[in-house]
């Protein structure tokens, strides 16, 4: 058995660990009891990914609303309130994976979970290394999908089906802004030259456009998706645009 202090130091040093490793997909454990919320911590730190804990519904929206998390793992039992409250809660910001742990086993709450929209459920006492394999299944199909979606919370592209929304309210988007947006998402950091943007929206079958038309439409697009506190792209002067979201 470990003490509360040792438990305590060891997510400490997970977390300060994980955090220093930006490629690390980081998984948010949300479980009030400390010598398995530790025991999580470690099984998933030794399989490469980033951990962080939370013990209460509280502690999970303080770091959600802060920090970028591929996975949620939520007890259903929590000492201020349910997981499926959190899960809603979670899923009405960002749309990120969630898994319940949990020793609530009905049936009514296992359909709960899934309708909330949890991509799976696993009943206490559990096997960890089955545990394991359902977060990299997770995990391995949410990094497939978020190859065609931008979503940030606030804006929100899906490039597979050519739909655009702001702040949840859906927006129209032009066949030419919509191939920057796919240029950009798909590029994102990189510095697009003036050239290479107008080689690639003629070859992806748009109209003939001169740099004159390209930033006109990089301007009409920056004001239907950008304002004082979402900035999204960025003009680099004299050379391209870069993606910046």
């Amino acid at each position: 058995m470990f003490s509360d202090e040792m438990v305590y130091l060891w997510i400490v040093f997970v977390m300060q660990t994980g955090e220093r490793s930006e490629d690390m997909q980081k998984i948010l454990i949300v479980e009030d009891d400390r010598e398995l919320n530790a025991s999580l911590v470690y099984a998933v730190g030794k399989e490469g990914y980033s951990a962080v804990s939370a013990f209460s519904v509280r502690e999970a929206q303080e770091i959600y609303a802060k920090e970028s998390v591929s996975l949620a793992v939520l007890d259903v039992n929590l000492p201020d309130g349910e997981g499926f409250g959190l899960c809603r809660w979670m899923k009405s910001r960002k749309e990120t994976p969630v898994l319940f742990l949990t020793a609530r086993d009905l049936e009514e709450d296992v359909l709960s979970g899934y309708d909330l929209g949890a991509e799976d459920y696993v009943t206490k006492p559990f096997s960890m290394k089955i545990l394991l394999r359902k977060i990299e299944v997770v995990l391995k199909r949410s990094r497939a999908e978020s190859n065609s979606i931008f979503d940030d919370g606030y804006l929100r592209i899906d490039l597979d089906s050519a739909k655009a929304a702001v702040n949840g309210r859906d927006f129209a988007v032009t066949p030419t802004e919509f191939r920057l947006l796919k240029e950009f998402i798909l590029n994102k950091g990189q510095l697009l030259t003036y050239n290479i943007l107008l080689d690639r929206l003629w070859e992806n079958g748009g109209q003939f456009v001169d740099r004159h038309a390209l930033a006109v439409n990089v301007n009409r697009l920056r004001g239907k998706i950008e304002d004082e506190g979402h900035r999204y792209i960025s003009n680099v002067y004299g050379m391209g645009y870069q993606w910046i979201g």
